[in-house]
């Protein structure tokens, strides 16, 4: 079992499937020859060759158009957008067709398609290069909504979604690409795409997040734990379909539960999580359930001071959760 960084468990499940099928090629601006703007596809066009890793100009919706005619012909994209700010020139094609093809064909045809984008701020990008978007897709039916934490789960939900017969949206946080190592299986695996993970037991409070959130809260639960609160973690890894199975066994055993997520809280991917609680095991719960997200401003600020207020930290997870253990 290899330590790898999240972005190389990234690059090697595309590598993975590109030397098991044929059928699966990249395409996306500078995914060629510089391998990427962060370097994720680094050397899959030496191996592949220029048909399999495609070099794109600046045309998002170009890409993802291709790529969903590509899969109609029987090929398996994998589409990289380089920020998941410039995603928005695709929604077209996201939206009214990949997401609805299976639906308007009578189930004939499907899109098997995978959009690779990273998302999320701290990293000095400013507002074109730090949003988090994934909330707006999370509408969608027909969509699924992948945001691995993890080198593991980065490997295993790619493979996972390279294999899956509709198109999936693959969320990658751009601060965990080389903050973050974690043991890979030598061996081929999956990750099942709509299933949570709990990253950690605890029986006095739940916290549940995805992505770079979910290892501030690990941090944060560390510290919790001195003050004799012990807290159950679950990083739903997935966003659409939720795992509510996992999340409300989650909820109904400490019967407190905080949300947390980097994006803003208005009809974020908590508003959702709190809307199933409250549902389904309202009458489980000990205190209303609690949100921490980013704060109500259109963009990421280019400040530095204002960047650092803009993000969440574990300080600000620790007194959101300790609140919610005393109450």
């Amino acid at each position: 079992m290899a330590t790898k960084l999240y972005i190389e468990a990234i690059h090697d499940a595309l590598y993975d499937e590109m030397k098991r099928d044929g059928r699966v090629f990249v395409l996306g601006e500078d995914v060629g020859v510089r391998g990427g703007v962060f370097r994720v596809t680094s050397g899959l066009q030496e191996e592949f060759g220029e048909y399999r890793c495609l070099d794109f100009p600046l045309t998002e919706s170009a890409i993802v158009g291709v790529a969903i005619g590509a899969a109609a012909a029987g090929m398996i994209p994998v589409a990289e957008i380089q920020f998941a700010d410039f995603i928005m020139p695709a929604v077209n094609q996201i939206i009214s067709e990949a997401a609805k093809m299976r639906y308007r064909s009578n189930n004939d045809w499907s899109s098997p398609i995978v959009v690779r984008a990273p998302y999320g701020g701290g990293v000095h990008g400013a507002l074109y290069h730090s949003q988090s978007v994934e909330a707006i897709f999370a509408h969608v039916p027909g969509l699924k909504i992948v945001t691995p934490a993890t080198p593991y789960d980065a490997k295993g939900l790619l493979k996972a979604a390279i294999r899956d017969p509709d198109p999936v949206l693959f969320f990658e946080h751009k601060k965990l690409y080389r903050s973050v190592k974690g043991e890979i299986p030598d061996e081929d695996y999956t990750v099942e795409i709509g299933r949570a993970h709990v990253a950690r037991s605890g029986d006095d409070i739940t916290v549940i997040s995805y992505g770079y959130a979910l290892h501030l809260v690990l941090e944060a639960a560390e510290e919790l734990e001195k003050e004799g609160y012990t807290t159950q973690v679950v990083d739903l890894r997935t966003l659409r379909p939720l795992d509510t199975e996992t999340i409300l066994e989650s909820a109904r055993k400490t019967g407190k539960v905080l949300i947390v997520h980097e994006d803003n809280k208005v009809s974020g991917i908590g508003a959702e999580v709190s809307a199933t609680i409250a549902e389904h095991a309202l009458f489980d719960l000990d205190a209303p359930i609690a949100r921490l997200a980013g704060p109500e401003v259109p963009a990421m600020p280019f400040n530095s001071v204002l960047e650092k207020a803009y993000m969440l930290s574990v300080d600000k997870v620790y007194e959101a959760m300790l609140k919610l253990a005393k109450f």
